[in-house]
């Protein structure tokens, strides 16, 4: 898999409602994870979208999930670049320089999804996300 860069969009509770419409709109593949499928079921926000991809067939993807509860969602500044993919040395290569100078709000390390990912807000004040995809067993 090569190092894709994405828009990755944050909403306020209403992630799914909003990629499924762009699916509507773009076509292509959807895939919606909930907080709930990698925690407590029963939890709070649970049905909420922890992670959602539309892949289209003509190349666009668009990333989404819903924020958290306990954070801030603030439309306007809503919107983060992802960097994703399986070449870790380069991936670790630009969270070091993105992070650099920056404020790290999630340290790059193993995550409950099985990936290594981080976010920062860079020294501009651009929103970066870094996912590192672990190989499947």
């Amino acid at each position: 898999m090569a190092t894709r860069l994405n828009p990755y969009i944050s909403f306020a509770g209403d992630a799914r409602q909003a990629m499924e419409f762009y699916q509507g709109v773009l076509g292509g593949t959807l895939v919606l994870n909930t907080f709930g499928q990698f925690g407590d079921q029963d939890a709070p926000g649970a049905d909420q979208i922890m992670h959602g991809m539309l892949e289209t067939e003509s190349g666009f993807t668009l990333m989404a999930a819903d924020t958290p509860p306990g954070m801030e969602h603030s439309p306007g500044t809503n919107i983060a670049v992802s960097l994703s993919g399986d070449d870790a040395d380069e991936l670790r290569g630009y969270w070091a320089k993105l992070s650099a100078e920056g404020t790290v709000s999630v340290p790059m390390e193993k995550q409950m999804w099985g990936d290594e990912f981080g976010s920062c807000t860079d020294r501009f004040g651009i929103g970066w996300m870094v996912n590192i995809t672990q190989p499947q067993a």
